[in-house]
């Protein structure tokens, strides 16, 4: 089966392509289609976390749990939104940490396309979902493949931040290798969590690393 993705995320899955349970992902998502069904985020973009940040230049991760199932959110990146789009409850307290963190002014946009063309995969667990019906792909296989993908930076990269928020994204925390990897785990930032995101500094903890391992830091600022 011949998946759009580009080319280093291809050759290093292509394992994963080659399952049973991909193939009957990829069956499921066209019968949903052929039955009318809306799926976000639009064919095109299913990938697109890896378009924009190829295995090699993967320097932090950031992960989500679901697109979201509203109409022009899902864009194929975790959290973000397209520019002009109101930012979710769980986008504008990541910007207020950031802006208290940093001690920047975010400027209202809400795409973070700019952090993934730095090397931030923004990845979510579970790659589409029905139109407003969240969760509505949890259970077809797309967490056997983004674990997969969890499993291939850590044993492939060295160096890498993992940012964890929540206890769904904290779980995943057993595949990554912690002795060649930096774990940071937080609160999730949505407003259930009662404020308890605040004051995590992941942004600078993040860029600290990342000068400490040799790397460009990453400008968080929109």
């Amino acid at each position: 089966m011949e998946v759009q993705i580009e080319k280093s995320w291809r050759e290093a899955l292509q394992e994963e392509f080659d399952k049973a349970y991909f193939a009957d992902l990829a069956a499921r998502l066209h019968r949903e289609k052929a039955e009318g069904k809306t799926i976000f985020p639009p064919g095109a973009q299913i990938f697109r976390a890896f378009a924009l940040c190829p295995l090699d230049q993967v320097k932090a991760v950031i992960l989500g749990q679901d697109p979201y199932h509203g109409y022009g959110q899902a864009t194929g990146l975790s959290f973000s939104v397209p520019d002009g789009v109101p930012a979710p409850p769980s986008l504008r307290n990541i910007f207020q940490e950031i802006e208290q963190d940093l001690g920047i002014r975010m400027s209202g946009k809400t795409d973070l396309t700019p952090w993934a063309r730095q090397g931030v995969l923004l990845l979510n667990a579970v790659l589409t979902v029905r139109a407003g019906e969240p969760a509505s792909h949890s259970g077809i296989g797309w967490q056997l493949f983004t674990d997969a993908v969890i499993r291939t930076l850590s044993q492939r990269c060295d160096g890498l931040v993992f940012l964890l928020w929540g206890s769904f994204a904290r779980s995943k925390a057993a595949l990554i290798d912690a002795t060649r990897h930096h774990i940071l785990q937080a609160a999730h930032p949505s407003p259930l969590a009662r404020g308890a995101f605040f004051g995590c500094r992941h942004f600078s903890q993040t860029n600290a690393i990342l000068l400490a391992e040799g790397k460009t830091p990453i400008d968080w600022q929109l």
